[in-house]
């Protein structure tokens, strides 16, 4: 059976910071491409950035470029978000999930997800 669980979520004052962990078991990520997504209040799924061994890193917002980045732990079968300098629009449920090799911005396309971990940036 696939799981993957995130954890690290929490609240966070503006310009601070989180990392955010997936951990896979039944599943090893180390050629997949690894997206992680968000979803705030009343609004859609979005797409935060994916890694993958084939292109690197891919961003999907501008807002999170130079705050956010990915890395991953093969021996851990682990990737983590690492969030800096956090604002309130980055308020949300955080996902983590997979597809084969490359990244891409449709949340349909992702074949494992984890089941969220909320983070929420507020003085």
């Amino acid at each position: 059976q696939v799981q993957l669980v995130e954890s690290g979520g929490g609240l966070v004052q503006p310009g601070g910071s989180l990392r955010l962990s997936c951990a896979a078991s039944g599943w090893t990520l180390d050629n997949d491409a690894i997206g992680w997504f968000r979803q705030a209040p009343g609004k859609e799924r979005e797409a935060v950035l994916c890694m993958s061994n084939v292109v690197g890193l891919s961003y999907y917002l501008d807002s999170v470029k130079g705050r956010f980045t990915i890395s991953r732990d093969s021996a851990k079968n682990t990737v983590y978000l690492q969030m800096e300098d956090l604002k309130p629009e980055d308020t949300a449920v955080y996902f983590c999930a997979t597809r084969s090799r490359y990244c891409s911005v449709t949340y349909s396309t992702y074949l494992y997800w984890g089941q969220g971990t909320q983070v929420t940036v507020s003085s």
